[in-house]
């Protein structure tokens, strides 16, 4: 194997990164809780204690990880991970593991083959569809978190200084409405009626967790799917993206930005901030030596049904998983989840606003 060249770019990238982690570490948080809802892009463990196949709390999984194999789906540290530490603050442990425990710093509800629609993920087992996510948020802060305030305008106020990251919506495309053997979703709806359908199902949740007492929300965008391996490996069987689900997932991109500005115009208090992560991972694609990469199109650990599925427990995986963009067929590697959150922070490309100016709204 190859070792990566790391593009100066990329370099810059890790240095400016590492160095608001310094100045976060070294005085106090800047911003009071960080809580985390989505899929298996953000899930830090919430599947190892449900009835579920969509699991990472094996090797390879983990590999480069300070704790090992939590249940993230790659070999280190996750987006929000990343945040977290620019944030000064610890990792969001899993709701489920902690379930009755409620650390003020933040809890992560995403699960693995979970999606904004309620059929999604269903016939890998049982996951928190984004519903059920705002449901035990919405316990947490009823329930849990009271407690540990004196009245109920400063339980608000924490709330409206902490800063919410989703990441939903790739599975209601992948495992749902592109998987034509388990759902009908693609006869019932056009692309572009189905991703407008999508965005006024994920407005209504985001109003749901603005009327609990969000206020600091960022949304990452559907990515490149048509690139995912497990998807452009069955349908170009060559490897190369598969361009017309990439459109999709653009359309519904297109769809995103809108909503998210009207919400922040309409919800008073409120910022929805846009990460456009699909123009990031595409251009990390087809051009990996500017992020350190080196493949781009296959999975580092070894799967099964030829390279398109998970890690097999226990196999080593590849000699420099950073040099690859996807870890298994499905999920990023350290490296691109780095990339995605640290762009965040200053680049108006990246983050419309970026994530320095929403911490001192």
């Amino acid at each position: 194997m190859i070792d990566a060249i790391i593009h100066p770019m990329a370099l810059v990238f890790l240095f400016v990164f590492t160095h608001f982690i310094s100045l976060a570490s070294s005085a106090d948080p800047l911003a009071p809780a960080l809580y985390v809802f989505g899929d298996s892009l953000f899930d830090s463990g919430n599947n190892n204690y449900l009835p579920t196949a969509a699991r990472a709390n094996f090797r390879p999984y983990g590999f480069d990880f300070v704790d090992g194999e939590t249940g993230r789906f790659t070999n280190g540290r996750t987006v929000p991970d990343f945040f977290a530490e620019f944030l000064g603050l610890p990792y969001a442990p899993p709701y489920m593991r902690l379930r009755l425990s409620t650390p003020l710093t933040g809890l992560n509800y995403a699960s693995a083959s979970c999606g904004i629609l309620p059929e999604t993920g269903r016939r890998l087992g049982k996951c928190l569809n984004l519903d059920e996510q705002i449901d035990l948020f919405e316990h947490t802060v009823n329930k849990q978190l009271p407690k540990h305030f004196k009245s109920t305008e400063e339980l608000l106020q924490y709330l409206s200084k902490s800063l919410f990251f989703v990441s939903v919506g790739n599975n209601d495309y992948m495992s749902n409405y592109f998987d034509h053997k388990h759902f009908d979703t693609s006869t019932r709806f056009t692309p572009e009626a189905f991703a407008q359908f999508l965005v006024d199902r994920l407005a209504e949740k985001f109003q749901r967790l603005y009327n609990i007492g969000a206020r600091k929300v960022v949304m990452y965008e559907i990515g490149p799917i048509g690139c995912v391996p497990s998807f452009a490996k069955r349908h170009e069987h060559n490897g190369t993206c598969h361009e017309e689900a990439n459109q999709m997932a653009k359309d519904f991109n297109d769809k995103l930005h809108v909503m998210l500005q009207n919400l922040t115009t309409s919800l008073q208090g409120s910022i929805f901030v846009h990460n456009h992560a699909h123009w990031i991972g595409y251009d990390a694609v087809i051009n990996p030596p500017k992020y350190g990469l080196v493949d781009t199109g296959n999975a580092c650990c070894e799967t099964w049904s030829n390279g398109t599925s998970g890690c097999i427990p226990f196999r080593k995986p590849c000699p420099n998983p950073n040099a690859n963009y996807f870890f298994d067929a499905f999920h990023l590697s350290e490296t691109v989840c780095n990339v995605l959150a640290s762009r965040c922070m200053n680049d108006t490309t990246a983050c419309t606003p970026v994530l320095n100016d929403v911490i001192k709204m």
